[in-house]
Formats: C-alpha cells, structure tokens, sequence
C-alpha cells in the first residue's frame, strides 16, 4: 500500500472513530425530553447519533451540482381573495332543517 493513501485511510479512520456528541450531550439532550435513559441506553444513543453523523458526512461528499427536481405540476398560489358575497338569511339557513330550538339549530347533547 503506498505511504501517501495508507496516511489517508488513518486518517479516515480516525475521522470516524472520532465522537463529535459526547456522553453528556447525550444526557443533557435526555434530561430536556425527561428521559430517565440507564447507562447502556445513554451509549447506545451516543453510538447511534455518532453513526447519523457520519453518514451525513458521506453525504455532504456527494457532488451538489444537479438541477433542482422536476416539478410537474406549477406552483401556484391556491388562496382567492376574499370578497363579500350574499349570504343566507336567518330563515333560509334554518328553512331545511327539522332541528331547530327558539331560532338556532339543535345539535346533539355533548357531555
């Protein structure tokens, strides 16, 4: 193996092994969501968001030259704008409903 790509996997290495969140940021985080986490569960997560860490590394390797997605269909506002309409009169909103009390519709009982 050459020296100059030998170095570069050591340093890769390294750059994997090395812990970005710390055990305390792990209980900090666990303490604000109040998470009572044993010892072992604290690891693991410390193991786990190390891991996504990682792999949002590899990701930010990946080359960002491509065109935004395809949009196939516009972009559009979809609001109208308000504008004042005729409404129903009293009577007409209650003239096709047999549930109606003193001039107001009757709903069910809610307990």
């Amino acid at each position: 193996m050459p020296k100059q790509s030998r170095k570069k996997s050591i340093k890769q290495k390294k750059e994997k092994t090395k812990e970005k969140i710390t055990l305390e940021t792990v209980r900090h985080v666990a303490r604000l969501a109040r998470l009572d986490l044993s010892e072992s569960e604290l690891l693991r997560f410390q193991k786990d968001l190390n891991d996504v860490l990682v792999a949002f590394k590899e990701l930010d390797k990946a080359p960002a030259a491509a065109k935004p997605s395809f949009q196939p269909l516009p972009i559009k506002d979809v609001l109208r704008d308000d504008a004042v309409e005729q409404t129903l009169s009293h009577e007409q909103a209650l003239a096709n409903t047999k549930h109606k009390e003193k001039g107001f519709f009757v709903g069910p009982r809610a307990v």
